[in-house]
C-alpha cells in the first residue's frame, strides 16, 4: 500500500523453475492417471481407496513439499506447495482429503510439535502410511473457534482426558492421528495430538453434504478420552497460536487450490463451447461465450497472479532464515493478510467461473450427465471453511489497522496527506508514461491511495470502536482484494511484456481487463 513493487521483484508462473515444472507433471500424472478415473469410486465412500491414494501422494513426495528431510520430506519452497495444490485442485473431493493430511495435520505438528512429537509422527504422516485430521469446530463454535467447550483435564500423572463433540472433521472417517482443540480447565485454549486408537475416541456418522462427497467428513467424539501427557502440542493455553498460524498457510492453499480449479474448468468450458453447436455454429463463436470466456479467463488471471507474487513473498522471507517451525510459523503470521485476501479472493472467483460454465452448458450444465454440477455443488463450500469469507473480510482490514496502532503503519498520516491531494495522479505510478501498462500503473497507483484514505478515515472516525462497524470492515476489504489483486495482474503482465514474452499482448489484455473492471465496480 504505502510503497511500489518493481515487476522483477515478483513471482509469477512465467518464473517457474525446472524444478517446479517437474513437480507439476508429476502431479498432473498422479491426478489424470490414479484420481480422476477413480472419482465414482471415491463418492461412494471408500476410504480404503482415499488412503491408498494418500499413500501414492506420499510414494511421489506429494505430502512432504514442505517438511525437513529429516522427517521425511522434501524441504521445498512455499511456491512448489502452491504449484501441487493448484493440480490436485482437479478433484476436489481428493483435494479436500489432501488438504487436511497437509495443510491441517502435518503442518502444526511441524511449527510447534517438539522433537520428539515430529520424529515420532510426521515421517508417518508424509509418508501416507498415517492420516491426519484438524478439529476445531464445534456445533456451537464455527467461526467463533475460541468458545469451544471441549474440555481437557489433567489427571494426577500427568496424563490428559478430553471430553467433547467436534464437528466438520475432514478425513474424520478414517483418520488416525487428529489435532484437537480443547480448553484445560474450562479456561485455557489448548492443541492436543489425539489418536483415533487411544480409549474415548471415535468417529461419529459420515455427513450427508451438499457436494464433496468423496471426502469423509464426520464428528469426532471425545468420551473421557486418554491423551499422553506429551501429547500436548505447543504450551497450554497457546492453542490459539496453532489455529491461527495453521489457518493462515490453509487459507493461502485453499486460494491456490481455487486458482487451479478455475483453471481446470476454464478449459472444459472452452472445449465444450467448441464443441456445442447451435444455430448451425459453436457457441463458441458467439460474442456473449466469448465475453464470459474472457472475462473467466481474466479474473483467474488477476487471482493467479496474486498466488504466485504471494508465494514468491512468503519465499523471500525464508531465504535468510533456517527452515525450522518457529521461522516458518513467523513468515505466516507476516503474510496473514495476505493469505486472507488468496482465501476470499480465490474461492469468489472460482465460484464466478463456475457459475458461468453451469450458464454455458446451458441445461447440460443442470444434471448430473455432465461434470459443470458436481464442480458447483463442490465448491460451495470453499467460502465457509478455512473461516467465513466474512470473517476473513473482518480480518482483512483488522489485521493492517492493528499494525498501525502499533506504530508500524502510518494509515492515518497518509490519509490525511491524500484527503489534501484527492487522489492526484502524482507520485505512484509503477512505471514510465512509455511503458506498456503504464495508465493502469496509476490506475492502481489510485487504488492504493483509495485504500489507504479508506483505512485512515475510518479510524479517525470511528476510533476504538471500528471493530463494531462490520460494513465498514467488509468495504475495506473489498478494496483491499480488489487492489491487491488489480497490481499483481499489472505487474506480471509488465515483466511479461519486458521479457518479451510470446503471448505479452494476452498478458496485457487481462492485466487491463482487470485494472479497469475493478475502477468501474468501486467507482
Amino acid at each position: 500500500m504505502l510503497h511500489d513493487t518493481d515487476p522483477s521483484d515478483v513471482f509469477t508462473p512465467e518464473r517457474m523453475t525446472e524444478e517446479h515444472r517437474l513437480i507439476a507433471q508429476t502431479t498432473d500424472e498422479f491426478i489424470a492417471t490414479e484420481v480422476l478415473p477413480n472419482l465414482e469410486r471415491l463418492e461412494t465412500r471408500d476410504w480404503d481407496l482415499a488412503r491408498r491414494l494418500l499413500r501414492r501422494c506420499g510414494e511421489l513426495g506429494l505430502l512432504g513439499t514442505n517438511v525437513p528431510e529429516q522427517y521425511g520430506g522434501l524441504d521445498l519452497d512455499k511456491a512448489s506447495s502452491l504449484i501441487v495444490v493448484e493440480r490436485i485442485a482437479r478433484s476436489a473431493s481428493f483435494a479436500t482429503t489432501y488438504g487436511a493430511q497437509v495443510n491441517l495435520c502435518v503442518l502444526p505438528i511441524f511449527l510447534f510439535g517438539t522433537e520428539a512429537q515430529k520424529q515420532h509422527y510426521l515421517p508417518r504422516l508424509v509418508s501416507g502410511e498415517l492420516v491426519g485430521a484438524y478439529a476445531l469446530s464445534e456445533t456451537s463454535s464455527g467461526s467463533d473457534a475460541f468458545a469451544a467447550k471441549t474440555r481437557a483435564s489433567r489427571e494426577p500423572d500427568g496424563t490428559w482426558t478430553l471430553n467433547g463433540e467436534k464437528m466438520w472433521i475432514t478425513n474424520g472417517g478414517f483418520a488416525d492421528v487428529i489435532i484437537v482443540f480443547a480448553k484445560v480447565d474450562g479456561e485455557h485454549f489448548t492443541a492436543f495430538i489425539v489418536e483415533k486408537a487411544f480409549a474415548g475416541v471415535s468417529a461419529g456418522k459420515e455427513e450427508h453434504k451438499m457436494g464433496l462427497h468423496g471426502s469423509s467428513t464426520t464428528p469426532i467424539l471425545l468420551q473421557d478420552a486418554k491423551v499422553p501427557a506429551e501429547n500436548v502440542l505447543g504450551e497450554v493455553g497457546q492453542g490459539h497460536k496453532v489455529a491461527l498460524n495453521t489457518l493462515n498457510f490453509g487459507r493461502f492453499k485453499l486460494g491456490a487450490m481455487c486458482v487451479g480449479g478455475s483453471r481446470a474448468v476454464i478449459g472444459e468450458a472452452a472445449r465444450y463451447a467448441a464443441e456445442r453447436t447451435q444455430f448451425g455454429h459453436p457457441i463458441a463463436t458467439f460474442g456473449a461465450i466469448r465475453h464470459k470466456l474472457g472475462e473467466m479467463m481474466a479474473r483467474t488471471y488477476a487471482m493467479e497472479s496474486l498466488m504466485y507474487r504471494t508465494a514468491g513473498l512468503i519465499d523471500a522471507a525464508l531465504a535468510d532464515t533456517a527452515h525450522d517451525g518457529a521461522s516458518v510459523a513467523h513468515a505466516f503470521e507476516e503474510y496473514a493478510v495476505e493469505a486472507s485476501i488468496a482465501k476470499v479472493g480465490g474461492t469468489e472467483v472460482l465460484d464466478y467461473v463456475l457459475d458461468e460454465n453451469i450458464q454455458i452448458h446451458g441445461g447440460n450444465g443442470f444434471v448430473k450427465d455432465y461434470p459443470a454440477e458436481r464442480y458447483y455443488r463442490d465448491a460451495r463450500v470453499n467460502r465457509i471453511f478455512e473461516g467465513t469469507n466474512e470473517i476473513n473480510r473482518l480480518l482483512i482490514p483488522g489485521m493492517v489497522i492493528r499494525r498501525a496502532l502499533k506504530g508500524e503503519l502510518p494509515l492515518i498520516a497518509a490519509a490525511k496527506r491524500l484527503q489534501d491531494e484527492l487522489l492526484a495522479p502524482s507520485g505512484h505510478t509503477f512505471f514510465a508514461d512509455e511503458a506498456p501498462l503504464a495508465q493502469e500503473g496509476v490506475t492502481v497507483a489510485a487504488f492504493k491511495k483509495v485504500v489507504l484514505m479508506v483505512l485512515g478515515t475510518a479510524m479517525q472516525t470511528f476510533g476504538q470502536k471500528l471493530n463494531d462497524e462490520q460494513e465498514v470492515l467488509g468495504y475495506a476489504a473489498d478494496v483491499m482484494i480488489d487492489t491487491y489483486a488489480a497490481e499483481s495482474a499489472v505487474l506480471r503482465a509488465r515483466a511479461a511484456a519486458t521479457a518479451a514474452h510470446p503471448r505479452a499482448d494476452l498478458h496485457a489484455a487481462a492485466a487491463r481487463f482487470r485494472a479497469r473492471s475493478t475502477a468501474d465496480s468501486r467507482a
